[in-house]
């Protein structure tokens, strides 16, 4: 379960600013001082033009927990739209998938399951087991796919964040910032936005 702290670093990681159709442009606007947040770290980005509005601790090196899926997301959306992965693909489950610790999904063990299933499995669920089958199938192993992670998190420029497994759980240099997750939600809107309905289940 996602701490309050790492909610309120996605919840803020970036805002859409809607403005009135056809409303003039107008003088940059003073920006008010920000509430308070009970977070130890947070960012709010304006999503368009990329204005940061609000930022507290940004930079400060934080446990991403479940947060460290949208990165395993991101990677398996890339693997989508480059045809390595189809939405229909069986993935089978393997015996290290189902004996994943904390959220999981209960996938069972040598079943094969669509890749879309285990998507949903993943982001509205926070299921590590269909986190963990995901990574096995777009990187061959574990340990190629957090590869895959780190090298996507340096094409980002998320330049105070590691990854050390694709679903979260607590491990030593597995770090990332609140301004490095505000980057990485940016590029998932901007880069898939024919995935990010899965977000909205």
């Amino acid at each position: 379960m996602l701490r309050s702290s790492y909610l309120a670093l996605l919840t803020a990681a970036v805002a859409v600013a809607v403005g009135a159709a056809g409303a003039p442009a107008a003088a940059a606007v003073p920006i008010p001082k920000p509430p308070e947040v009970t977070a130890r770290a947070y960012i709010l980005v304006d999503h368009f033009s990329g204005r940061v509005l609000a930022e507290d601790h940004a930079d400060d090196r934080e446990e991403p927990a479940s947060l460290t899926k949208l990165m395993t997301s991101y990677a398996v959306f890339k693997a989508l739209k480059e045809n390595r992965l189809k939405l229909t693909d069986p993935v089978t489950i393997s015996e290290h998938a189902w004996r994943s610790e904390g959220s999981r999904t209960f996938v069972q063990v040598g079943s094969s399951v669509p890749a879309e299933i285990l998507i949903k499995g993943m982001i509205v669920q926070s299921g590590n087991d269909a986190t963990v089958v995901l990574a096995e199938g777009v990187g061959g192993t574990v340990e190629r796919f957090v590869e895959l992670m780190n090298e996507q998190a340096k094409r980002l420029g998320m330049k105070n964040t590691a990854y050390r497994n694709p679903e979260g759980l607590t491990a030593p240099g597995h770090t990332t910032t609140a301004r490095d997750l505000s980057i990485l939600a940016t590029r998932i809107v901007q880069d898939f936005p024919e995935y990010i309905h899965y977000y909205s289940i």
